[in-house]
């Protein structure tokens, strides 16, 4: 699954790609845990095991995406 980090006052994004095993509610509630604090920190973890660590003062936004398992490709995808 990955995630996309916009930074404030950054033209660009950072975006993690988490494990297969990440749940998508529990990485939301993650998320919504550190955001609800305006000193706090947003800790993931991506599939090598590196931390990414991002202020949540300078956070714009959040984008999460489907994991992995339910993204189509080809003449499928809707």
């Amino acid at each position: 699954m990955d995630v996309r980090i916009g930074i404030v006052q950054s033209i660009k994004e950072l975006e993690v790609e988490l494990g297969d095993d990440s749940e998508r509610e529990a990485v939301m509630s993650e998320i919504e845990a550190a955001l609800s604090k305006p000193e706090g920190v947003l800790w993931l973890t991506d599939r090598r095991g590196r931390r990414v660590a991002v202020p949540v003062a300078k956070i714009a936004y959040v984008e999460v995406g489907a994991p992995a398992s339910e993204r189509r490709v080809g003449f499928g995808a809707p």
